[in-house]
This record gives C-alpha cells, structure tokens and sequence, in this order.
C-alpha cells in the first residue's frame, strides 16, 4: 500500500532546501549520506530498471520528514530503520516522514524500493542522465541527472560511499564507477558488485551497459582499462596509445592519481562530448577515428579525476575550478608531447577569448552559462596567468598542495584564492579580482 505524507503541514525547516546557488530544486538539506547501497536489476530491450536502495545518513538538524531527488519512477515501498514511513512522490521528489522523529546526530537508515522505465532529466541542457543506446545505456548524470536512476542527496558538495550490484544479461558487459569486487553469473544473466569507497558526489556516478571488449589502456602503475566495440579496436589501439604517457605526465605536475583504477569506456553510438565519470571517463564512436583528432579530449576527461572528481566543487558557481584545470591540462600535455607550447596555447586562445562579448563572469557565471565555452578557455588563461605570476616552482608546487589538501573534498573559489597566496610573494588579490570577479578580459602576464 503506498503510504502518503501530508504536505500542508510538519515540514523540518530547511530539510527540504538545497544548498546549491544555481540548482536549488536538487538537493535536499537536514542530513547528510554516509553511504548508499544501490540493487538494481535491468533489462535492456525494454528498457526497465527495477532498484532498492538503502540509504545510510546522519541528521544534521531534528527531522520530522526530508526529501530526496527521484526521477519518474514508481515507489513501492518506503522504509526508516526498518519501519513503514509515509511518502509522497511527485515529480523528481520523494518527500519522506519516518513513523517517529530523528534526532539531530542520529544515523539512520532508508530502504526504498521503486521500478519503472529510466529516462534522463530534460532541461537546459537537453537530457541528463540514464540514457538508452542502440544496444545498451550509458549514464551521464552532469549536473543534475542521478536522479534519473537512484534516489539520492542531489548535490555535488554531498560525496558519499556507494555499492552497486547490477543484474543484467549476460551478452552485455556493465561498468559502473568503482572497484569491481565480484562477479557471478546465472542462467543468462550476471551479477556485477562495484564498490565506489572513495566520497563521490551522486552526479558523478556512472552505469555502462553495451556489448564490449576490455583492452588495457597501459600497463603497469595506475590500473587502466577500456571497454570498446570489438569494431573499433584497431582505431582505439592508435588514439589511445599515448594513455600511459598521459596519464605518468599528470601525475608529475598534479600529483598521484586519486583513485585506485580508470576505465574508459567508448559507447557503441555517437555522443556531443564526452562524459566523466569517478574513476571513469565516456566517449562517443565518433571520438575515434584513428588519427588521434580528439587526443586533447582524453587528455581532459583525466584531468577531471584531480579537478572535478577528487577535488568536487561545493556549488555550481566554482565550475571554472573543474573546467579550468582540464583545459589547462590539455596546453601542458602539449607543450610536454612537443606540439604547440603552453604560451603559444595561451597566446592563441586570449586573442580568441578577446575577440567574443566579455560578458562572463568566471567566479560566477550564472547557470545559464555555466558551461559556456568562455569558462574553459578563459579558466585556462586565469590558471596560465597565475603561474605567470607566481613563477613555475611556485606554481606546480602550490597546483600539487592543491590536489594533495583537499584529496576527496569539496573546494571553493574563495578557498583557491587562500590557498594560492600562500605561494606568492606578492598579493594575488588585483590579479584574482581581474580575472574572476568581472566580465572584462585583463592583459595576460608575460
């Protein structure tokens, strides 16, 4: 029987709110998830995911009820700490009120059970989230679409442990964000337990479903794996046969990988751009052609595991924080593979960037242009003016502190400014303001 909470009255105050400037309706406040366990079983012809998932988190305030972010699924079961709770589904919400109060500190526990047919979350920026492939399904949740396949705390500053068991037919290969722990296969079908141990923000979890051979990416260090159609193995072997050198690369300016393993997994379909993931990164059918065009493109889908991933930004507002570093990644995988230099790059893309409307601010852009190009590029140009000014030592040294103090966390543009001026002799205050806090395009450091 669905049980239903009232919705005119007994509101927790501020559990229902999210704390994101720019994606208020996702989210949810009151608690924060320690742990999510998702079992889900899908079949892929029809298209119909059927899930429980048990929710581990604290109350950070008393809670008469909350809320989590839920796609169009039906409910059909709601439990607190093993008891019937009241719910009430609507549109992307599941509004909860457990059978007695939780106490600000206190753990508890939510099983929900729910089914149905998973589509992406439309807006903006088109559909997000679970997609269906021609013979498969990919998940690219950024911003806003885990919604579309599990309940959960909609918010990148929200990191959180997972376990996800998926069930499936056995001709389909899944990957999911994290360690593979086991496998057991059955009468046509297979069970795959991945465990993502590191906090992981919920749009940065990831599902892939398609008929895939796995190739290594490189051998020895850092586990590196890809999962392509059989079809593209050769062209694969020759855009990706420089991974490994990428991957030692970035490690020397940024530090050690953050993670345990990276798969990269190409979708048998072809997609606008590709997709990171914890641990993970996605490409279309059409980034592969064999000639290495889309090399810039992997070299900034792994830079993401520092700046996105391992480093997540506490709101929308700080994007140029992830989007920044990657591009900036690309300008130094080039200068070091002896292609165009990191200052002919920066040259090149400020007379770009200066030909456009300065009319983007880059500490806060706004959500509608949050993704904007200018907010690459000229993020690029914000990270190449800083070590202009501060000198190479100070800058990978500060780039490295970077990484290695806030391994797992959230950050800030706010904490960056702090946490940069600690390598500099002279005040970054005029350079920051320039770059971050206006929409006109300063003159870049020589």
């Amino acid at each position: 029987m669905i049980r239903k909470v009232p919705t005119a009255s007994g509101a927790t105050p501020g559990a229902e709110r999210s704390t994101d400037s720019y994606l208020p309706q996702h989210g949810n406040g009151g608690y924060r998830v320690q742990h999510y366990d998702l079992d889900l079983e899908y079949r892929v012809a029809p298209n119909r995911l059927a899930g429980k998932a048990t929710i581990t988190a604290v109350a950070v305030q008393p809670l008469s009820r909350f809320t989590l972010d839920l796609g169009r699924f039906r409910v059909q079961d709601v439990q607190v700490d093993g008891r019937p709770a009241r719910y009430l589904h609507r549109p992307d919400k599941l509004q909860i009120r457990p059978e007695r109060p939780i106490g600000a500190g206190e753990t508890f526990r939510v099983e929900i059970r729910y089914a149905g047919k998973p589509v992406p979350i439309s807006g903006r920026w088109g559909d997000i989230g679970w997609d269906e492939l021609t013979d498969g399904a990919l998940v690219a949740s950024q911003p806003n679409g885990a919604p579309s396949w599990f309940p959960c705390n909609d918010q990148p500053s929200q990191k959180a442990a997972f376990r996800v068991t998926l069930t499936t037919s056995s001709l389909y290969t899944v990957l999911v964000t994290g360690d593979l722990v086991s496998r057991r296969r059955d009468a046509g079908s297979t069970t795959w337990v991945y465990e993502r141990r590191e906090p992981t923000a919920p749009y940065l979890m990831s599902v892939q479903v398609g008929r895939y051979v796995m190739v290594d990416l490189a051998l020895g260090g850092v586990v590196q794996r890809a999962a392509i159609p059989p079809a593209l193995r050769a062209r694969f072997a020759h855009d990706f046969g420089r991974h490994g050198q990428i991957m030692e690369a970035l490690q020397r300016l940024f530090g050690p990988y953050p993670f345990d393993e990276y798969d990269v997994v190409v979708a048998d379909d072809d997609l606008d751009d590709p997709i990171e993931a914890q641990g993970m990164a996605v490409f279309g059918r059409n980034h592969v052609d064999g000639r290495r065009t889309h090399e810039r493109l992997v070299v900034h889908e792994l830079a993401h595991q520092w700046f996105g991933n391992s480093l997540t930004v506490a709101d929308w507002r700080h994007i140029w924080l992830n989007e920044g570093f990657a591009t900036y990644a690309e300008w130094l995988w080039s200068g070091v593979c002896g292609e165009l230099s990191t200052d002919a790059l920066a040259a090149h893309w400020y007379g770009r960037v200066a030909a456009r409307p300065m009319d983007v601010i880059l500490g806060d852009p706004g959500i509608d242009r949050m993704f904007d190009p200018l907010v690459y590029k000229r993020g690029a140009l914000t990270v190449h003016a800083l070590r202009k000014t501060v000198g190479d030592e100070s800058f990978f040294a500060l780039l490295r502190a970077w990484v290695a103090e806030n391994r797992h966390a959230t950050v800030t543009t706010e904490k960056f400014r702090e946490h940069a001026q600690q390598f500099a002799r002279e005040p970054l205050d005029g350079l920051f303001a320039a770059w971050l806090d206006g929409p006109a395009l300063p003159p870049l450091p020589r």
